[in-house]
């Protein structure tokens, strides 16, 4: 009996909650990562359907340097996109709640699913560019939300493993693009509308499938003050009646935060009880994307090229390394409960470190020494290995974990507006790094790497097994604020702060 006790206590994945998270997983970010890559493979194919559409309007072909800027602003209308959506994140899932802004966010994949697919017959390229930005949207929108869903649906013990289920998706979804957009299926010149197309599936299913399921229980108790249905919801979602403790829990965290409020972006940022918190997430989602995992990808196919694979089989390689990336994600989903997240970025951006200094000698060297192009692929895999691990996984999952009910939608604002700022910055600037630097650009993302890991080291604390309110007391420690209530404690002091300093 103490035993089924000890086992309730720890919760357990039940079939709708383990349904929840794969539905709210595949119908939003295997989106995100599908479209990263969707694009990549039929580019030429596409670059020719602009040029000829553009002649049948003005019996002109476009100049090298606007078809090169057309398809620019194609493939940066995605990041911008993803800016926009982290922009209403807090709007929609405090007016809708969470599986709310996930239904909604499905009108943002299947219009320009259909507007992608039949832009060749209505020869539009602009409405590959309007398409790519809702699709962006839609990527921006799925990468805040689906996370913080699947966070508070989760028991404490499986909110790690759970957290990572999104970023798992993201992956499966660049490597089904990948196998998609192989020459021999769809990256032909008749095949890739379809290919763009695909993406609305997933976002039809869900929007099917996803009504059936809970809404956050903790968005219920705590911003709609339903009690009743908080509670259900908790049922369904742990599989047994006796959830009383956990409603407690959440009860809790509504009242150490009543006196707050709505947390604001402004007042994220001045609050002394949620300094660090802020930082780290700045930090983790700076590092995640500027220590050069696009870059990686960018330059991928030139390392292959050079190190002897042939022409034809670099698609095949690159497919391969989206395989090596989804089986390590699937690792770190298995891991994150046993090593903790602290364990897997301070591992994951050392491996990344390391992968970028030996990349940059290996790329230095290719000349000169026969077997120095084996080394530069072999560094390549090491950093998608790494990345996987920590980096890519972990930083969203612990902006749902540092944060309390009231403080989240706006945290998850500041992460997804630094993540997707800096993926497009990264996008836009390291063509030019490259050209400047040429074989050196990945000292940069090296040196990144290392700060994330030593900020990691120094500041970011241990987060798994434990609740929303003891990690909140851990950070209270590092603001040096009270453990209970610390937001009254905040308004208290905020118009004399620097008097009590």
């Amino acid at each position: 009996m103490d035993q089924q006790d000890v086992i309730k206590k720890e919760g357990k994945l039940t079939l709708v909650l383990g349904l929840a998270t794969l539905i709210a997983a595949f119908g939003s970010s295997f989106q995100y990562g599908y479209n990263v890559a969707a694009i990549n493979s039929p580019a030429e194919f596409m670059k020719e359907f602009y040029n000829e559409t553009y002649y049948d309007r003005t019996s002109d072909y476009l100049s090298d340097f606007s078809l090169a800027l057309l398809w620019s602003v194609s493939v940066s209308m995605f990041p911008f996109g993803g800016f926009i959506g982290s922009l209403v994140v807090g709007v929609l899932v405090n007016k809708l709640g969470r599986k709310g802004a996930l239904l909604l966010n499905n009108v943002f994949s299947i219009v320009p699913a259909i507007l992608m697919g039949s832009s060749e017959v209505s020869k539009s390229f602009e409405m590959i560019i309007l398409s790519r930005l809702l699709v962006g949207i839609c990527a921006g929108l799925s990468s805040n939300v689906v996370p913080m869903y699947l966070g508070e649906l989760a028991p404490k013990n499986l909110r790690g493993a759970l957290g990572v289920v999104p970023q798992l998706f993201i992956t499966v979804g660049i490597l089904v693009a990948q196998i998609f957009g192989l020459r021999s299926l769809l990256a032909t010149e008749t095949g890739w509308p379809v290919l763009l197309g695909v993406t609305g599936v997933p976002a039809a299913l869900q929007l099917l499938l996803l009504p059936f399921f809970p809404e956050s229980p903790r968005y219920l108790l705590v911003q709609k003050k339903d009690a009743a249905a908080a509670k259900k919801a908790l049922q369904r979602l742990r599989g047994w009646d006796d959830v009383d403790a956990e409603m407690e829990e959440i009860r809790q965290e509504d009242e150490a935060e009543r006196a707050a409020g709505f947390i604001s972006i402004v007042k994220l940022f001045q609050m002394r009880s949620l300094r660090w918190q802020v930082i780290s997430v700045i930090v983790l989602m700076g590092g995640q994307q500027l220590s050069g995992v696009n870059a990686i990808y960018y330059y991928a196919d030139q390392i292959y090229e050079s190190a002897g694979v042939n022409t034809n089989d670099i698609q095949y390689v690159t497919a391969g390394t989206g395989a090596v990336n989804v089986v390590i994600t699937v690792l770190a989903v298995f891991v994150v409960e046993l090593s903790g997240r602290r364990v897997l970025l301070l591992l994951g951006f050392s491996i990344c470190f390391t992968a970028c200094c030996v990349l940059t000698a290996a790329l230095v060297l290719q000349e000169t020494i026969s077997w120095m192009p084996y080394l530069s692929i072999t560094c390549v895999v090491a950093y998608v290995i790494g990345h996987a691990l920590g980096p890519s996984p972990i930083p969203a999952l612990l902006i749902t974990e540092v944060f309390l009910q009231s403080s989240r939608p706006s945290a998850f604002m500041v992460g997804g507006s630094v993540h997707w700022l800096s993926n497009f910055a990264v996008g836009l600037v390291f063509p030019f790094i490259q050209a400047a630097l040429k074989a050196y650009s990945f000292v940069i993302f090296g040196v990144i790497c290392l700060l994330t890991t030593i900020y990691t080291f120094l500041v970011v604390p241990e987060t798994k097994g434990k609740t929303f309110m003891e990690i909140n007391q851990i950070f209270a420690k590092m603001n040096k604020v009270s453990e209970v209530h610390p937001e009254k404690e905040e308004l208290k002091e905020f118009p004399s702060s620097t008097s009590e300093q």
